[in-house]
């Protein structure tokens, strides 16, 4: 089955960032949209350890080993960018100056309910830091994740059963296989990737789906 890689599902997301955006891209594969990001537009990365108007990941000679993001990757500062305090850094967060943030997951719920800092078993690691200060601060919450675990169960669910991070805070969902929106009445599913069909997808994803493929022709390009 052929679905999107992580760097192209990174420059999918890029896309629908719109111009003057304040951003918080979360650790893990929601830090690789920064590469994807288009020059003609101004966008403005947030980082949660203090960091506003972040570019893409440096070259490797010209890494700046105290320039770093959340995920302590090393990063470049845009001109006009800045760093400071963390604390300066959570009430950005929490006092709802952020458009969107983009937040890993491992499950998201029919609701809109995110569960991404701990699967609960005994030997995981609790990693929470600003997830749940960026689920609730932010205007929109979108998810980038797999649409399969490694154990090949379906992310989205009825309902998590691991630690939440967030209530209903889930706004849109990026998945390697699709892209799908919360609604009110469910998920709809916007668009299919590669080689994945309608019929697959409803067989994998143990909710109840509904369809408005508005972008199919293109994610199938």
């Amino acid at each position: 089955m052929k679905t999107l890689t992580p760097q192209q599902l990174a420059c999918r997301i890029a896309q629908d960032i719109p111009e003057g955006a304040y951003v918080n891209l979360g650790i893990g594969l929601p830090t690789l949209i920064a590469n994807y990001l288009p020059t003609e537009k101004e966008i403005f990365l947030h980082s949660e350890n203090g960091i506003l108007g972040m570019g893409p990941m440096p070259d490797p000679e010209n890494i700046d080993p105290e320039l770093i993001n959340a995920g302590k990757q090393p990063v470049t500062l845009l001109p006009g960018g800045c760093y400071f305090h963390h604390g300066d850094s959570f009430a950005m967060m929490r006092g709802g100056h952020l458009d969107i943030c983009v937040l890993g997951a491992y499950q998201i719920s029919a609701q809109g309910d995110l569960a991404n800092w701990s699967t609960g078993a005994d030997n995981a690691i609790p990693a929470v830091g600003g997830a749940m200060d960026l689920a609730i601060g932010a205007k929109k919450v979108f998810v980038m994740t797999t649409h399969l675990a490694k154990n090949g169960v379906c992310k989205i669910v009825a309902e998590c059963n691991y630690p939440l991070t967030g209530i209903r805070c889930v706004d849109r969902i990026y998945t390697d296989m699709a892209v799908m929106d919360i609604s009110p009445s469910g998920i709809v599913v916007r668009e299919l990737f590669g080689d994945v069909t309608e019929d697959y997808l409803r067989q994998i994803t143990p909710v109840e789906l509904t369809f408005d493929l508005v972008g199919a022709e293109v994610a199938h390009a």
